[in-house]
């Protein structure tokens, strides 16, 4: 079936019933709770038609066979309950295509050995697949058996081509409902609105963007080089109270993130729409002139090409001596293969740094998700080498530095 038929699922069904007093259903949970027939909209346990005192209750027929197939404990718990084998019958039953779960709507259409759809992710009202080859056939009634089954949903959608590295979005195909791409998320205390279709949103990521909000120190600061709609850089300034620069490239990406500040009424927080190698070295030296004592996070997640834009760390304070050392934590991620990830996103940052990280400089070197069988999503997040910092440009001819004494008693923030 291509096309789905919703009155193909139009049949009488046979199930195992039993009669039990209403003061004894409680009772013979114990027994019965494992039997008891689930399907959608359809209640296991009905009343007796003329009889308020009885209740029927609904048994599987793959799961139950016969009172004496019981164990004899189980049978010995339902005799003092005033059952025995002459207590059971049979039950015929109307079921339409609405009593179907999907697992089972699924397998009854689709061919054997292709039934098993894909994960999906769901972004609000909007469901998203990614449908391999041999699913494409079926795609839009995949589509159409998600919209009916799951509460809310009101499109379904297909990945229909790789995601632009430039601004992150991707190609979609509407495989059922609206094409109504605009959606709401509530994530980490805070609601995020954004087009799907025109921006990166990935909710598989809710446990990762939770770490890093829970690494930052209350009123830190942070640089979010590719913040996307916001993801970290909204609870940042909302739930931990940080001073926030938050950046994409994506104009509609820029958009969604000043909708979502203003939504989430947090204030402290600066927007751009800059090329992340220019925000990092046009945005960051002059904050960090000033002088900060606060602990200072910079996140990079833009996974194919971050390591790419660490460059823009060597000189950024050039010709300038820090005194004392400013607390600046990178949170950088990456693909790597999976034999070799770990060791693989070290020597991906150190050769983008030109320069060796310490194992003391390193916070921590997190799995954060599978992409493929061979394929990881990771994050190193480490003290960037103040080295890297001052590092003078390599056209310029060495020079005695100019001395930066962060006076930390008679600072003026």
């Amino acid at each position: 079936m291509t096309e789905l038929d919703r009155a193909k699922f139009t049949k009488e069904v046979t199930v195992p019933s039993v009669e039990i007093q209403s003061k004894n259903v409680g009772k013979s949970m114990p027994v019965f709770k494992k039997y008891l027939l689930k399907m959608e909209k359809l209640k296991p346990v009905t009343e007796v038609q003329g009889n308020d005192e009885r209740r029927k209750l609904l048994l599987d027929p793959i799961l139950f066979e016969t009172f004496d197939k019981l164990r004899e404990d189980d049978q010995q718990k339902l005799s003092e309950l005033d059952l025995n084998k002459n207590s059971f019958s049979n039950t015929c039953l109307h079921l339409e295509y609405h009593n179907f779960r999907i697992d089972d709507v699924f397998k009854a259409v689709l061919p054997e050995g292709k039934e098993g759809c894909t994960s999906y992710s769901r972004i609000g009202h909007i469901i998203h697949l990614n449908l391999r080859d041999h699913l494409l056939p079926y795609k839009n009634l995949i589509g159409q058996v998600l919209v009916d089954k799951l509460i809310g949903v009101k499109t379904v959608v297909n990945k229909s081509s790789a995601i632009d590295s430039t601004y992150r979005n991707f190609q979609m195909e509407v495989l059922a409902g609206e094409a109504d791409f605009v959606t709401e998320v509530k994530e980490n205390l805070c609601t995020f609105k954004f087009d799907f279709s025109q921006v990166y949103w990935n909710s598989r990521l809710c446990t990762e963007h939770e770490r890093i909000i829970k690494l930052l120190p209350q009123k830190s600061v942070l640089f979010d080089v590719f913040a996307g709609v916001g993801p970290f850089s909204v609870p940042a300034a909302k739930v931990r109270k940080c001073r926030v620069f938050a950046n994409d490239l994506n104009p509609s990406s820029y958009h969604w993130l000043k909708e979502n500040v203003r939504l989430n009424k947090v204030e402290n927080v600066d927007t751009f729409n800059l090329d992340g190698r220019q925000f990092i070295r046009e945005q960051m030296p002059p904050f960090l002139l000033t002088r900060p004592t606060e602990p200072i996070h910079v996140t990079m997640n833009l996974p194919a090409l971050a390591v790419e834009f660490l460059d823009a760390f060597i000189g950024l304070l050039s010709g300038v001596e820090l005194d004392p050392l400013l607390d600046i934590t990178v949170h950088v991620y990456s693909f790597c293969e999976e034999s070799s990830a770990f060791s693989e996103m070290r020597t991906k940052v150190e050769s983008a740094l030109k320069h060796s990280i310490e194992n003391e400089q390193i916070v921590e070197l997190v799995d954060v998700r599978d992409v493929s069988p061979k394929k990881h999503m990771l994050r190193l997040s480490f003290r960037i080498p103040p080295d890297v910092l001052t590092k003078a440009a390599e056209e310029e001819t060495s020079s005695e530095p100019k001395r930066l004494k962060l006076d930390l008693e008679t600072q003026d923030r």
